[in-house]
């Protein structure tokens, strides 16, 4: 479904300023290395997938393993020192990657705008429990009359159903988040004290480019379990003739929502489509501030042998690099306006909501063409 409409730049905050109200809690991570499907917000019949168990197919493990992994335990963790961005941008530092988003490259973004046509990254806000969406919003009528009417909207937003953006606060590696700060700095009194999502309330603009590697292949949609590699990635720079920079949003388009629209929900969290871990030299390299895309990033499940868990890049990404994460966007809409404008850069506007010790928020990213 077309979610396109010509309008001015100004006032685009406001979309994603008022997408939830946050009436439930934050904090539903789990342990490091829990399986997929069974921690990042997956609730109560979430783990059904079209008739199976909590487990992912044959089909989609065939797809994961159809190339051995790539990256071994001892080299993830060699990574985790040769890649780090710990430091960078000094020790107090709590925006990580989004110190590269200048005002030269905001300047250059808002230069792609030709057209003044406005596209939505985001779901649909979606009520319904599914198989994949464990944890629907709740939508409210307070009231209806003559005079007006009024409602409410909470949402535990975590998992794999609806869009937000990810705040370091979200995970951690042996206690640590972004740039060594201590997990004892989030708690369930006080919230995210050191690198929560308010840190980005005054909002991102910069270019965003979208990699559509469905339309690379010359398919719908990827299938469960379809690993996407460096190559990939290069291939579609070449074939659409743009090239992702220092300051980039860049989003992976895998064709998510287009399978589920033909083929019905299935449990996201053990199944899907997605990056392989050994892209992370390449987003270090590329100075990537903002990763997103129509999962939680990672191909799932890890191919047959991996030392790696489910959320490896995920995570790392995260931890790491200091690379903020939009997860569970819906690239259709853009797929479609992309290519109607032969464009695959344009100008990002998203802003989360002002939750000052908050672990990520519902978000509504708009691409300006």
């Amino acid at each position: 479904m077309k979610r396109n409409s010509a309008g001015a730049i100004c006032g685009l905050f406001v979309a994603s300023a008022i997408v939830a109200v946050l009436g439930q809690a934050q904090t539903q991570t789990p342990a490091q290395g829990q399986p997929q499907g069974q921690g990042r917000g997956q609730g109560q019949g979430a783990g059904q997938a079209q008739g199976r168990g909590r487990g992912p197919s044959p089909e989609a493990l065939a797809a994961a393993s159809a190339r051995p992994a790539l990256v071994t335990k001892a080299e993830y963790e060699k990574w985790k020192t040769d890649l780090s961005n710990w430091g960078r941008w000094g020790k107090d530092d709590q925006l990580g990657a989004i110190n590269l988003i200048t005002p030269a490259k905001r300047k250059q973004a808002v230069a792609l705008v030709k057209d003044g046509v406005t596209v939505s990254l985001a779901g649909d806000v979606n009520t319904e429990r599914s198989a994949d969406n464990g944890q629907p919003y709740e939508h409210v009528m307070t009231s209806a009359g003559p005079a007006g009417a009024g409602d409410s909207l909470s949402v535990s937003f975590h998992g794999y159903a609806h869009t937000h953006l990810d705040a370091f606060a979200h995970r951690f590696f042996e206690g640590k988040m972004w740039n060594g700060f201590s997990y004892e700095e989030v708690t369930k009194e006080e919230g995210a004290k050191k690198n929560a999502i308010y840190n980005l309330h005054n909002g991102i603009v910069t270019r965003g480019v979208l990699i559509d590697i469905p339309r690379l292949k010359g398919v719908q949609y990827l299938e469960p379990g379809t690993r996407i590699f460096v190559e990939d990635i290069e291939a579609w720079e070449k074939q659409a003739g743009v090239k992702v920079s220092a300051g980039d949003a860049i989003f992976i388009r895998t064709g998510r929502w287009a399978r589920r629209a033909k083929t019905g929900a299935w449990n996201a969290g053990v199944e899907t489509a997605g990056l392989d871990p050994s892209v992370l030299p390449w987003l270090k390299r590329r100075d990537v501030a903002i990763l997103g895309s129509e999962t939680a990033q990672d191909a799932t499940p890890p191919p047959t042998g991996s030392e790696l868990g489910p959320l490896a890049l995920h995570d790392f990404a995260l931890i790491v690099l200091g690379v903020h994460l939009m997860d569970d966007t819906n690239l259709d809409a853009i797929s479609e306006a992309a290519a109607a404008h032969k464009r695959w850069e344009f100008l990002l506007m998203a802003a989360p909501l002002p939750v000052k010790n908050g672990t990520g928020s519902p978000i509504n990213p708009i691409a300006v063409f």
